[in-house]
């Protein structure tokens, strides 16, 4: 056992040559498979190449390098344990003191269009996870290196001439046992969704990166972060976004933009959706996008005071004048166009995210996850929308082809407003949100109550059904002429009849909204 050897294969090369010549000018043989040996070469590192070492080349198109006795037995040997030694030196295996290792890319992989199986199963990496796990194990002996981004750490500590210390073993093993634990991740659920129509699988494990780190949480004595599940989502949603300028989004800015997001893509036409407090407070449809932000604004002129603004077009200059002269935390726009850029940067406190794709149809998968204490709740993400044609109408008065227009949108909107949620509408326009309240009948009175005169002649949208005929007549009251609501209450003849006493037309959609 003559040489200290450190251990080298790695799929990305970054920064591996000066790893590599620190490692040697501390007294390391290195140890390295083809790929890095090349790179060693070049570099003029001198190296060892594994099959010296063990007797047996490199065999079956690469898949078998490290997986030999000569190797993990001098990475897992215990250096305090004498049998372990003695056995290694019986046999004439050298101590591995480094194990730097990252794995072959399996996550690039599945990103690829139209990937095949066979290059999906070549990068699912075999002795690599062996060789980091092996080396994780064996912390107190061994270094184990598996991102580039700890090279320097690493590198300022050999060049103190000094030993790397236990609390840096611990927290490499960690990150080691994390990054193995991330890529197993990976591999179960690319391949539980190409090979199974298992959506809600008995064992499920999320997987994550971090993107940003935050002053703080939802409230300045909580810490926060926000992680971005892997493999990144090829759907426009709020983890791609790219912000152009303003102070770095907010815990609660995260979350409002996502509400914005989600809502504006039930849309096709030029859209406005205004979101305070997760959840929506004006929402328009229009011929042009400025007319649909003065529509939006008009439903609540005083809630959009510090909230998001997200549209489904490029915001341009005259859209951009508007908004200047208001106090928003966020834009989110498929584009901005430079003249709109040049009237924003003005208010440099003001986060502009550019998302692209949000001008065209989406198409929405997978799976709506929250957290609990103590547990995960999981469920289809809720993108479905009930085919009109199948919409009963219960009352004598029937909706005209312009009343089943606004209901459409009118249930596009509710089903994003915080349950229990009603939406007044005009043509394609809100007039008044209720939402977020313990009962329909005070979700009611708080919209009529905000909307005053613009509620006469509109379609109200409930997210759920009426317990009671009092929302109705609440509704009636304020000058509502149809209503569209999912139906299926105990009451619902009681219901009907109150329709029918204010010659108000209604519709049953048979479909639920809540929104927790």
């Amino acid at each position: 056992m003559d040489h200290r050897y450190a251990l080298i294969s790695v799929y990305d090369k970054e920064g591996i040559t000066d790893f590599s010549k620190e490692l040697t000018n501390h007294g390391f043989t290195i140890l390295t498979t083809g790929g890095t040996a090349a790179v060693l070469q070049k570099a003029q590192i001198p190296f060892t190449e594994v099959a010296t070492l063990t007797g047996f080349p490199e065999m079956l198109d690469g898949r078998v390098k490290t997986l030999h006795p000569v190797i993990h037995a001098g990475i897992l040997a215990r250096r305090d344990e004498p049998q372990h030694m003695k056995t290694l030196q019986k046999h004439g295996i050298n101590l591995i003191d480094f194990v730097i290792c990252n794995l072959y890319p399996f996550e690039a992989t599945i990103q690829k269009p139209k990937v095949s199986i066979t290059d999906v199963i070549e990068n699912i990496d075999i002795g690599g996870p062996s060789l980091i796990r092996a080396a994780a194990k064996n912390y107190t002996d061994v270094v184990v290196v598996t991102s580039p981004r700890q090279y320097p750490a690493l590198i300022t500590s050999l060049k103190a001439k000094k030993d790397i210390t236990l609390e840096q073993r611990q927290r490499l093993a960690v990150d080691a046992y994390a990054h193995t634990a991330q890529y197993d991740a990976l591999i179960a659920q690319y391949l539980r969704t190409r090979w199974t129509d298992d959506v809600l699988p008995h064992e499920y494990t999320i997987t994550a990166r971090k993107k940003q780190e935050m002053r703080y949480g939802e409230n300045p004595h909580q810490n926060g972060a926000f992680y971005q599940t892997l493999p990144p989502t090829q759907e426009p949603c709020v983890s791609t976004t790219t912000q152009l300028q303003g102070k770095e989004l907010s815990f609660n800015n995260i979350l409002d933009a996502n509400c914005a997001i989600e809502c504006i893509k039930e849309f096709i036409e030029p859209t406005c959706v205004i979101i305070k407090h997760a959840t929506p407070c004006g929402i328009a449809s229009a011929p042009t996008l400025l007319q649909s932000w003065k529509d939006a604004y008009a439903t609540d002129i005083y809630s959009p005071y510090g909230g998001i603004v997200a549209f489904n077009r490029e915001l341009t200059a005259d859209v951009a004048k508007e908004l200047s002269s208001f106090f928003l935390e966020v834009i989110i726009a498929p584009s901005f166009h430079p003249k709109a850029r040049t009237v924003l940067q003005e208010k440099k406190n003001l986060r502009l995210l550019e998302l692209q794709g949000l001008d065209k149809t989406i198409h929405r998968q997978g799976l709506d996850i929250r957290s609990v204490v103590g547990g995960l709740l999981a469920q289809e993400r809720d993108t479905w929308f009930t085919d009109p044609a199948r919409w009963k109408t219960v009352t004598t008065r029937k909706p005209s082809p312009d009343d089943l227009k606004s209901m459409e949108f009118a249930v596009r909107c509710v089903k994003h407003i915080k349950s229990n949620s009603v939406a007044f509408v005009k043509d394609t326009r809100t007039v008044a949100i209720g939402g977020g309240q313990t009962s329909r009948v005070d979700a009611t009175w708080i919209a009529t109550h905000k909307g005053k005169e613009n509620i006469k002649g509109s379609t109200m949208a409930s997210d759920a059904f009426f317990p009671f005929r009092d929302a109705v007549d609440v509704a009636a009251d304020a000058g509502v002429t149809c209503i569209i609501q999912p139906g299926g209450s105990i009451r619902d003849d009681e219901v009907i009849t109150a329709a029918n006493e204010h010659s108000i037309a209604m519709v049953f959609t048979g479909q639920r909204y809540f929104r927790h």
